[in-house]
């Protein structure tokens, strides 16, 4: 597929800025644009009003003049620093909630994939991949989500994680983003299947065929780890010996991504907040 059309969410905060630059990276030999959003509700307001429907209109011109005012900057910055005539910009200026206002744009764009800077706030969830990520994961379901740590410097793709238990999210159009990213980058894919111990299903080595069919013409491996009945930790580690640069997880509600961020043992997971995170929706 082709990458044409990137929502990134900015909150004008230098984690944003960074995922918007990052992006710009990965993308920089493709012709594409960047749709710059900012929504001032969850993001930003001078009063202590927590709903913005009930701030007078005043504040309302002003919250909205202002974000209109700092999309322009980031604009202006984005072009001087990274200069890639491939490259166009679209700000948008929205009031509502995270959610709601990028449901909106996805259903008024062809958004192929949406960036967040990931702030890792504490908290198991929050620090697996920051809050208002969570929040838009858990309701774009139809968009693939690329979660960039607070502050990380762009380094060129060589290997990209795909962590599984191929029980779903084993088919090309699910992993359609995943594969697009790697050829861009000209990046193997490792995939990682967490060994519970139990013999697979017959459904499983289906999907693992289905899944080595997808990779066929990608550099991969597969690799298989013991889960200990810590998941969490065996990914970090993993990660980490790897030198892992991107890592990603198929999504979807019920499943092995939404067990593995609720279990209680993800208490202390910083690695979760220093590597990209590729969200990917099942599509099967």
């Amino acid at each position: 597929m082709e990458i044409k059309n990137i929502l990134v969410a900015t909150d004008f905060s230098n984690e944003a800025y960074n995922a918007l630059f990052y992006a710009t990276q990965i993308l920089a030999s493709k012709p594409c644009t960047f749709h710059i959003i900012h929504i001032y509700d969850d993001f930003t307001s001078s009063t202590n009003t927590k709903n913005i429907f009930f701030l007078g209109k005043e504040e309302l011109t002003r919250l909205r003049i202002t974000s209109q005012e700092n999309l322009t900057e980031t604009v202006h910055k984005i072009v001087l620093d990274t200069s890639n005539k491939l490259h166009t910009y679209n700000t948008i200026s929205s009031k509502g909630t995270i959610a709601s206002a990028i449901s909106h744009t996805l259903d008024n764009l062809e958004i192929d994939l949406i960036v967040m800077g990931n702030k890792g706030k504490t908290g198991a969830k929050e620090l697996f991949m920051g809050s208002n990520t969570l929040k838009v994961a858990n309701s774009i379901m139809q968009c693939p989500i690329l979660a960039i740590p607070r502050e990380i410097a762009y380094t060129p793709l060589d290997e990209i994680a795909f962590v599984t238990d191929f029980k779903k999210g084993c088919t090309r159009k699910t992993l359609v983003m995943l594969l697009t990213l790697a050829s861009i980058s000209n990046a193997a894919i490792r995939i990682l299947h967490i060994n519970d111990g139990e013999i697979m299903t017959t459904k499983q080595e289906a999907n693992k065929k289905l899944l080595k069919i997808c990779l066929a013409s990608k550099p991969h491996r597969f690799d298989a780890i013991l889960n200990y009945a810590d998941k969490a930790n065996v990914i970090q580690d993993y990660l980490t010996e790897n030198k892992i640069k991107m890592f990603s997880m198929s999504y979807h509600r019920r499943n092995f991504f939404e067990r593995l961020i609720y279990e209680p043992v993800i208490m202390d997971l910083s690695i979760y907040a220093k590597i990209p995170f590729l969200i990917l929706p099942i599509q099967d």
